[in-house]
């Protein structure tokens, strides 16, 4: 799925970020800490979850939709910056 190594890197490094908010919630709800620290926790794993999809959606449009061989038109690169630019905004 990464198209390069180091974008597998990032995406993985992205992935345990998220392993570790997910335990952090889970220790929370053991330790029955206040709904709203359960809450901080939720919210901060959803928004990592949002920065990795948008990484995925990212590499998706640059490596499958604009031309592979590096002969996008400078419309079509402006197109994919703006359809990028409009999801992250999404999902922030």
């Amino acid at each position: 799925m990464a198209h390069t190594k180091d974008e597998k890197k990032r995406l993985l490094h992205r992935v345990h970020r998220i392993q570790g908010q997910v335990a952090a919630i889970e220790k929370a709800l053991g330790r029955d800490d206040e709904c709203s620290e359960v809450l901080h926790n939720i919210a901060a794993c959803r928004g990592a979850m949002d920065a990795l999809m948008a990484e995925v959606i990212d590499g998706h449009i640059r490596f499958h939709i604009l031309a592979q061989n590096g002969r996008a038109s400078a419309e079509q690169t402006r197109a994919a910056d703006d359809l990028v630019s409009a999801l992250r905004a999404y999902l922030k």
